[in-house]
């Protein structure tokens, strides 16, 4: 009987770390997303940055990844930055989309969606223009072709704001 009991106080041990371990794992990982969030974006502080919400399963974003790569290569001189943030639970779809649509900035995985709800995201894609003193200037749900001179537009009158 001592010996059941013995391995019993074990087991429950055993399942008390395994279960704090893994919350603490889970705790680490939703604020890591924060944490390199506001990592990326103090590595930019002074520039003009498009912040991009993005997920695997949206049509939208395979279409502006291609232009997002693009936008930063041509502005990137002038102090310009794209960050993306993608919202799959999963990391390996956010992996299968990037081997297929390859990003040149920086992503950041919010698989629990923490960031999206302090952006008080509504859709996919969503991205905001944020201005060289930090503040979010402009915001944008979807991303349609016959809008990026708009999207140009903003980032160019940005950029000339010193």
């Amino acid at each position: 009987m001592q010996y059941l009991l013995t391995q019993l106080s074990l087991f429950v041990f055993s399942l008390f770390i395994v279960i704090s371990s893994s919350s603490y794992a889970y705790a680490q990982q939703e604020v890591s997303s924060q944490v390199a969030l506001e990592q990326a974006l103090d590595e930019h502080k002074g520039e003009v940055i498009y912040l991009d919400f993005w997920a695997s399963w949206c049509g939208p974003c395979r279409k502006s990844f291609p232009w997002m790569n693009k936008i930063e290569a041509e502005y990137k001189q002038q102090g310009f930055s794209v960050i993306s943030v993608n919202l799959d639970a999963n990391k390996a779809l956010a992996t299968k989309f990037l081997n297929e649509i390859p990003a040149s900035f920086t992503v950041i995985y919010d698989p629990k969606g923490k960031i999206a709800k302090h952006f008080k995201i509504q859709g996919m894609p969503s991205s905001m223009l944020i201005g060289r003193d930090g503040k979010i200037k402009s915001r944008h749900t979807g991303f349609f072709t016959k809008k990026i001179s708009l999207y140009q537009q903003e980032i160019e009158q940005l950029l000339a704001i010193k």
